[in-house]
């Protein structure tokens, strides 16, 4: 009777490993739902011990969102995958659900992992969300994605909120974006892979890739990337029948003037993943080309991914160690970065020349790629950046617990904090928002800000009892500076956390005010020499008394320091 029961479960695992998933089954027509998903990856978890299915947070769908663990020897503990010096992989799909190719390509990758297809070395651990915006796949379609060839139905861009899930790594207004920042820390992945269907130009390729830009990267790791470890990707996409690019990303389509390297703020998975020092790539199919090739081309890419982090392990291992070092230690950061025209690589693009025709839609002339006239040639690809807007590092930085959703944030992100014990004074420095822009139109629920101007000013800043201190001596360094920072790209300011400032709340009537002015002028001499300057420099704020009075308010004890004082203290060295 044993005997039989082990033929019986043997049977039904061979079954279970050799299932066709439904873009097989459709002969690479259709994409799996997020239910059809989610069982294929449970029915697996089920058949073997290397392969294991966890719920990780929920989603603004109301829907879990799961993460898949496998590993050769069945251990699914990601601090002890480190301990045991294994590269560690998280592939994200459908952050995009109208682009499903990781969606499909990730479910026959884990299928072949068990079973032996594709080898799983034991010094690599794979880590899948199978699903990343369930919102968005569910509102399945066949018209949203106008340009993409396939498949026959798809999800769509926008999550429950309607969010564009890969703007929001750092604003996290979603639930997606909180339960995937605690799967992030949970695994602390050596290389993160998001699988995406490209949209743009024209051409031959495939497969293109976004990579880590190599700039932003701690220590040597950077140029360890671009030198050692993305060579040799490309050169295994080679070897399975791909040519792969990197991003097209024209400048204004006109390849004589070279491609540029995509350049990925922290909104981005790749741009977040990057403030941890983690090697990011964002594959990019072509959405032209046939939905069965591009899923095939995804397949092998992350194969790839899988095969080189199993060669490359130690250097991963020690490359990355040494940049979170790095980090600990680097004393500026910058918080913008340009493309140095001057220094770039050379690519081989294979295109489609552009061409003219009579649209039949508006009867006008319309231009399109030529299928007939295809070109291989040398193209400039500029791939090196320069940092800007320097910022020097403090000892630590002082944030007042009214600001709990920073806190939260930063929390999440694993970044050390102490609360103070008792009131105290400190002298600190901080920022008072000169001048800065909002984005006339939303952007992802905000008026984003951005051209922002600081100046800085130490005082004596009492702290109350219950603020945090927040010491810059940990490897979440460069997430903590580009968050807190006023002037970087996607910080918390960027994004609206502290706008609040920007409103006074407090005022004046100008018939009252008038007379305490000139009681204030009376009182500092110093102040009415600066607006007799004033005035002499500015002919219409001298003949503008509301403009006057308002200079006055503002450069007197009784305008409140509050108003537009950045929030964030800086404890200086």
């Amino acid at each position: 009777m044993k005997f039989l029961l082990i033929i019986l479960v043997f049977g039904h695992f061979t079954v279970a490993m050799a299932q066709l998933s439904p873009f097989e089954q459709s002969n690479g027509m259709a994409s799996a739902t997020y239910a059809e998903a989610i069982g294929w990856y449970k029915a697996l978890d089920l058949e073997t011990s290397k392969l294991t299915v966890k719920e990780m947070g929920t989603t603004d769908a109301g829907y879990p969102l799961h993460l898949v663990l496998i590993s050769q020897d069945g251990k699914t503990d990601p601090a002890q995958w480190h301990h045991q010096q294994k590269t560690v992989i998280l592939i994200n799909n459908g952050i995009h659900a109208g682009e499903p190719d990781g969606i499909d390509a990730s479910m026959m990758l884990a299928r072949d992992l068990i079973n032996g297809k594709v080898s799983l070395p034991p010094n690599v651990a794979v880590a899948i969300i199978p699903v990343y915006n369930i919102g968005g796949s569910l509102n399945r379609n066949s018209h949203s994605r106008v340009n993409q060839n396939g498949p026959v139905e798809y999800g769509f861009r926008g999550n429950s909120q309607n969010l564009d899930l890969n703007r929001d790594f750092t604003k996290s207004d979603s639930r997606e974006s909180r339960s995937f920042a605690q799967i992030f820390h949970l695994l602390n992945p050596d290389i993160f892979i998001d699988n995406h269907v490209s949209d743009g130009a024209d051409y031959q390729h495939t497969m293109t890739l976004i990579t880590t830009q190599y700039n932003k990267l701690g220590g040597n790791l950077g140029q360890w990337l671009k030198k050692t470890f993305e060579p040799a990707l490309y050169k295994s996409m080679t070897d399975k029948g791909w040519d792969m690019v990197p991003y097209v990303d024209f400048e204004a389509t006109d390849l004589n003037k070279g491609m540029q390297m995509f350049y990925d703020p922290p909104r981005y998975s790749s741009g977040y993943a990057a403030l941890f020092n983690t090697l990011a790539f964002v594959p990019e199919t072509h959405m032209l080309k046939p939905f069965a090739e591009r899923v095939k081309s995804t397949l092998d890419l992350m194969i790839s991914f899988i095969q080189q982090s199993s060669l490359y392990a130690a250097d991963i291992i020690r490359e990355r160690k040494a940049a979170n070092e790095f980090i600990q230690q680097q004393k500026q950061f910058a918080l913008s970065w340009k493309p140095d025209s001057t220094a770039f690589s050379t690519i081989t693009f294979k295109g489609y020349e552009p061409d003219s025709a009579r649209s039949e839609a508006t009867g006008l002339m319309k231009m399109f790629y030529n299928h007939d006239k295809k070109f291989t040639r040398q193209v400039p690809f500029k791939d090196h950046f320069t940092g800007s807007n320097l910022v020097t590092k403090p000892k630590a930085y002082i944030i007042p617990s009214g600001w709990y959703h920073v806190v939260e944030l930063l929390k999440l992100n694993q970044v050390r904090m102490t609360k103070l014990e008792k009131d105290t004074e400190m002298k600190l420095g901080f920022y008072r928002i000169d001048d800065y822009k909002s984005y006339a139109s939303p952007s992802e629920k905000h008026h984003k800000n951005y051209a922002v101007k600081t100046t800085m000013t130490i005082e004596n800043i009492p702290c109350r009892k219950g603020d945090y201190i927040v010491y810059l001596d940990q490897p979440a360094n460069r997430y903590i500076i580009e968050m807190l920072e006023p002037t970087g790209d996607d910080s918390f300011f960027a994004w609206n956390f502290f706008d609040a400032i920007l409103q006074q709340k407090e005022g004046y009537s100008a018939y009252r005010w008038e007379d305490l002015a000139a009681e204030v002028l009376r009182k500092n001499p110093a102040l009415q020499a600066s607006l007799e300057e004033k005035k002499a420099l500015d002919p219409v704020f001298a003949k503008d008394s509301n403009r006057i009075l308002d200079f006055i308010y503002k450069n007197s004890p009784y305008y409140e320091k509050e108003h537009r004082r950045y929030p964030i203290y800086r404890l200086e060295n």
